[in-house]
C-alpha cells in the first residue's frame, strides 16, 4: 500500500528552510510557504501543472538566502524596508543564478504586497539581464599589504605564487599572460618585461624583479631547456607552457583567486587614471575597461574597493 512518506519528508525539509530564516521575517516566509501548498493544491483540482516538492523548496531556499542575507549583511530585519539595492546586491552574490532567483523573487514579493507585508514590490522593475557594470569581487587595502609581505617577505613561498602575484597585484596581469612568458620577453638591463598582447614592455619595480628572478633560478635548477619562465615538472622535459589547470591552483595557498587580485588592480587604474590609456596600456578593448568604472559599480562594491584608497 502506498504511504505518506515522501510527503512527510517534503514537510521536514520545507520546515527546515523557514526555520533558518531569521525569527523577525520567518512569519511572512512561512506564509509563503503554505500558499505555495494551497497553490498546489488548486493546481491539481483544476488539472493543471502543479508545484513539485524540489520547486517549492528551492524556492524556500532562495527566500530564505535573502532573508538571512538582509539580517546579516544589510542590517533588515523588516521585509517592508527590503529595496531595490538590496535585491541587486543579493543577486549580484550569485550572477549565473540571477535568472531563477529573480523569479522566485518576483513570486515572493508580490505575495508580500497581496497580503500587505510591503507597500511597494521592490522585485518589480528588475530584469533577468544583470548590471553591465562590474560585479566581481576585489582586495581590501590590508588584505593587498598581506598578500605582498607575504610574496616579499615569506622564504617558503613557491616561486610560481610569488611571480603570478606579484604581476597580478602591481601589474594586473593574468594568469594567461604569466604562463605565456618567456625567457626572452624579459630585458635584463633595462629591467623590463613583455606581457601577453601588450604594446610596450613594463618596467618591472625591485619587488616584482626579485620574484622573476627567483622563478628563473627555479627553473635552472631543473636543468631545463623549456624557454617559459615558469616550468613545472610536467613541462620541463617539453617546451610547452604550464597547464591552465596548474596556474589556476598557483595561488591556492594565499587564500584568493588570480582573477580577484588583478581586477583588484585594474579598478584601481580605472578609477585614478584615463579608461582608454589603461586600455592601450593593457592591449585591451576600450569597452573591456569601462565596467570598471565608478558610476558602473554596484554601491556595495564600491564601498569595498574604496577602503583602497584610505
Amino acid at each position: 500500500m502506498a504511504t505518506d512518506q515522501a510527503e512527510r519528508l517534503a514537510v521536514g525539509r520545507r520546515q527546515r528552510r523557514v526555520l533558518a530564516v531569521p525569527d523577525t521575517l520567518r512569519p511572512s516566509v512561512e506564509a509563503f510557504s503554505d500558499f505555495m501548498i494551497r497553490s498546489r493544491q488548486r493546481s491539481r483540482r483544476a488539472g493543471t501543472l502543479p508545484r513539485t516538492d524540489a520547486t517549492i523548496e528551492a524556492a524556500l531556499a532562495i527566500v530564505r538566502d535573502l532573508a538571512l542575507f538582509l539580517a546579516g549583511e544589510r542590517g533588515k530585519r523588516d521585509w517592508a524596508l527590503t529595496d531595490v539595492h538590496d535585491l541587486e546586491a543579493f543577486l549580484a552574490g550569485s550572477p549565473k543564478a540571477r535568472k531563477r532567483r529573480l523569479v522566485v523573487l518576483g513570486q515572493f514579493f508580490r505575495f508580500a504586497r497581496s497580503q500587505k507585508i510591503v507597500l511597494i514590490d521592490p522585485a518589480r522593475g528588475l530584469t533577468a539581464r544583470g548590471p553591465s557594470g562590474f560585479t566581481g569581487a576585489t582586495l581590501t587595502l590590508d588584505q593587498q599589504r598581506v598578500l605582498f609581505r607575504r610574496w616579499t617577505m615569506d622564504p617558503a613561498v613557491h616561486p610560481h605564487e610569488a611571480l603570478l602575484g606579484m604581476l597580478a597585484l602591481l601589474h594586473g596581469a593574468s594568469s594567461r599572460e604569466v604562463k605565456m612568458l618567456q625567457s626572452g620577453d624579459l630585458d635584463f638591463r633595462a629591467r623590463t618585461v613583455r606581457l601577453g598582447d601588450r604594446p610596450h614592455p613594463i618596467p618591472l619595480d625591485p619587488p616584482s624583479w626579485a620574484a622573476v628572478e627567483s622563478c628563473l633560478a627555479h627553473r635552472e635548477d631543473q636543468r631545463t631547456d623549456n624557454p617559459h619562465v615558469m616550468v613545472t615538472r610536467q613541462t620541463k622535459s617539453g617546451r610547452g607552457p604550464a597547464s591552465t589547470a596548474y596556474v589556476s591552483h598557483v595561488l591556492d595557498a594565499c587564500g584568493f583567486p588570480p582573477r580577484v587580485i588583478r581586477c583588484t588592480r585594474l579598478l584601481d587604474l580605472v578609477n585614478t587614471m584615463d579608461p582608454k590609456l589603461v586600455a592601450a596600456a593593457f592591449g585591451m578593448d576600450p569597452e573591456a575597461t569601462m565596467i570598471y568604472l565608478s558610476d558602473r559599480i554596484d554601491e556595495t562594491r564600491l564601498a569595498e574597493w574604496a577602503t583602497t584608497k584610505d
